[in-house]
Order: structure tokens, then sequence, then C-alpha cells
């Protein structure tokens, strides 16, 4: 028995998920733009006003986003941040923690939890990834969470 799923590039959920964006405020102008491309990637697919939360770094992510998974009001949950490698192994602890911390949300709470945490050796790489295009990275976890909620959707049905 195969089951064709949408994928993103042509997604289109009736009715549109219920989605909560949790944005990290560290690294503001690289993580607004992630989120705005998230926003803009949902509202090209009819999916309008996500509930928008801020989050004081990323290391606060899985906490927050758990919180809100457990509410049941989200179906999907976008986690947006950036860390960007410096002098000390904080990078290293805190990609870490947020990586982990995130799956074990998912895999806790089933819902699915968009992994929007950029973690760069450089700004300059921070600001490609967070442009206003078609590569940014808001954009692929706003599509990476959409897709797995219309799997989820047909999976239960």
């Amino acid at each position: 028995m195969s089951k064709e799923i949408p994928t993103a590039p042509d997604l289109a959920l009736t009715p549109p998920p219920k989605l909560a964006i949790l944005t990290s405020r560290f690294n503001t102008k690289v993580t607004h733009g992630l989120r705005d491309g998230a926003i803009e990637w949902l509202a090209e697919r009819n999916i309008h006003e996500p509930d928008l939360f801020d989050a004081p770094g990323a290391f606060e992510l899985p906490l927050m986003a758990q919180t809100l998974a457990k509410t049941g009001r989200y179906e999907g949950i976008l986690c947006l941040g950036c860390v960007i490698k410096g002098d000390t192994a904080h990078f290293e602890f805190i990609s870490l923690g947020a990586t982990i911390g995130l799956m074990q949300v998912q895999l806790t709470t089933e819902t699915p939890i968009a992994f929007g945490i950029l973690t760069t050796y450089t700004d300059e790489q921070a600001q490609i990834r967070s442009a206003e295009n078609d590569h940014n990275k808001g954009r692929e976890a706003a599509a990476a969470c959409t897709e797995s909620i219309a799997f989820l959707r047909q999976i239960r049905a």
C-alpha cells in the first residue's frame, strides 16, 4: 500500500494548519529574516496568521516549544534561531542542546517542530541563509513543518 503524501512545493492543506513561530531574539537581524521568510512561504500557500512568539535565545527554544505543543492549539511549531561560532566552546553546547531538545519535544509531543536554527561559522553565512530569497532557511523550516503535518494528517486519517 503506497500513499502519495503531498510535498512542500505543491502543498495545499485544507483546512490550513494552526501554527506557532517561535523566534530567538539573539541575532535578530538574522532571526527576523528567517521569520519573515517562513511567514512569506506560508502565506504563498494560504496559511495565514501564525501565532508569533519570541524566545531569549536558541537554548530556550525547546522548553518554549514544548509548552506551546502541550497546549494542543498548534498543529506545528517553527523554531527559528541563529548560533554563530565564536572563540569558545559555547557554540557547540548551545547548538547541540537546542538540537537534541527540539528533537525530544517533537518525539514526546508528536507535534512537528521545525528546526530552523542556523549554526554558522560566520556572520556572513548567517546573513546569506536568512536573506530575502528562495534559499532562506526560514522558508525551508516552514516547508518541512507543513509537509510533516500533511504526512501526519494522512497517516492519522
